[in-house]
Parts: structure tokens; sequence; C-alpha cells
């Protein structure tokens, strides 16, 4: 699979020009996915402060409810919600069209036309998800701290000033980065290994459907474990290179 990667991605930088297919895939994992992240992320920053809100009240520490939710929201749940949602919907549709080029046989007419499928098919479908993925996580973090600002202050009345302040004070640079880093690796993740599947199905209709589950299953699956092991190599990045 990783073969298979790297031959799609370097292929995509030689002649012919594929930026049209970028930029149409591009069109469709992202433009079409930010109504579906943005209403997603909404309701998981009001679900979210709602319960910090509940649990930091017993402790009389309601004023670090902001900067909480906005670490916890751009370290972890943008990226990986984003990743999970966006695999689910773009990344199936991916697998599904790819498996019924396969069936059909519209995949082999490629290539007996010299057309080069992994170059035309792959390459920049794999591209796409990477450059939007965090792109849509951005729009995530941004959507769930509207959602939290809005519970926060207008639900529960807690001084906005405050909850602005806070999250200054707490949330940097850094750590919004540290989300897109891995919102682009769940790009790569759900991209390889739905047009892996898609472009290797077999068996006919049924083989489309099987390759489609399965494409969305495993990339689920690996943007929760990949997120772990990410976690810990940025700590540890961060701890050689002297950053607090």
């Amino acid at each position: 699979m990783i073969l298979f990667m790297t031959s799609s991605l370097r292929l995509l930088f030689t002649p012919p020009s594929r930026w049209q297919e970028i930029l149409k895939h591009m069109e469709f994992i992202g433009n079409k996915s930010v109504a579906i992240i943005s209403l997603t992320s909404l309701f998981t920053g009001l679900a979210l402060s709602l319960q910090i809100y509940l649990g930091f009240k017993i402790i009389n520490a309601v004023n670090l409810v902001g900067p909480t939710v906005a670490l916890g929201v751009t370290r972890e749940l943008g990226p990986v919600l984003t990743g999970l949602i966006v695999a689910a919907r773009a990344g199936g549709a991916m697998a599904a069209r790819l498996g019924t080029m396969r069936v059909n046989e519209q995949i082999d007419a490629l290539d007996v036309m010299g057309v080069n499928t992994r170059q035309y098919l792959i390459g920049p479908r794999i591209f796409a998800a990477i450059i939007c993925m965090p792109l849509l996580t951005a729009v995530f973090d941004f959507v769930a701290m509207v959602g939290s600002y809005i519970l926060v202050v207008f639900i529960v009345d807690l001084d906005k000033a405050i909850f602005l302040e806070k999250i200054r004070q707490t949330v940097e640079v850094k750590h919004i980065m540290e989300g897109l880093f891995k919102a682009a690796i769940f790009g790569l993740i759900f991209g390889l290994v739905c047009t892996y599947r898609g472009f290797y199905t077999t068996g006919g209709a049924k083989g489309v459907g099987e390759a489609t589950n399965q494409g969305v299953v495993t990339s689920m699956v690996m943007v929760i474990i990949v997120d772990y092991f990410v976690t810990n190599l940025i700590r540890i990045f961060y701890l050689t290179v002297g950053i607090q």
C-alpha cells in the first residue's frame, strides 16, 4: 500500500499535468464537506463546553472552560472528528467510484489507451485529501469555538472577557499547528486506504460494496490509532527541541 501511494504521488509531478483533476477533487473533498463539518463542530463545541462547565462548576473553576475546550478541540477533537467525518463521506465515495470503474473495466480501458491510471485516478485524490484536511480542520476549530462561546456567554452566563482572555493566555500557535499537522496525516491515510481498496476491487457489484466498507472502516480505525502515536511523537519532538 505504501509503494502504491509513493508511486502515485511521484507520478503526479511528472508530465502530463493533472492539476485540473486535483482541483476537481479538492472541490469534492473540501467544499462539499464544509456544511457537515460546520454543523458537527457547532454542536461538538456546545456539548463539550456544557460537560466541562458542569464538571468545573463542582470545583469552582468555570473560568477554565474556554481554554480547556480550545485545547481539546485544536489538538485532538478537531483533526480526529474531521478525519472521521471526511473519511466516511469522501473516502467512501472514492472507494465506490474507483471500484465501479474497476468492475466495469473502465480502468482497463484507460490502461489500453495509454493513460497512467495511478497518475490520473489515484495521485490527485490523495493529494487533494492531504491539502483539504487541514483547511477543514481549521473550519471545525473555528465553528466549535463559536459554539463554545455561545454556550458559555449566552446560556450559562459567564463573563465573555474572561472567556476570551483565558483562551488567549493558554492557546498558542503550536497547539493549532499540531492539530493541522495531524489532519494532513489523516487525509493521507483515508485517501490512500480508500483509493487502494477501490483500485483493486474484484467481484462485481458485491465487491464494490465490500471495498467501500473496508476502505471506510479501515480509514476510521487507522485515524484513531495513528492519532495516539502522532500525539506522542509530537510530545517527544517538543521535549527534544526544548518547547514546553
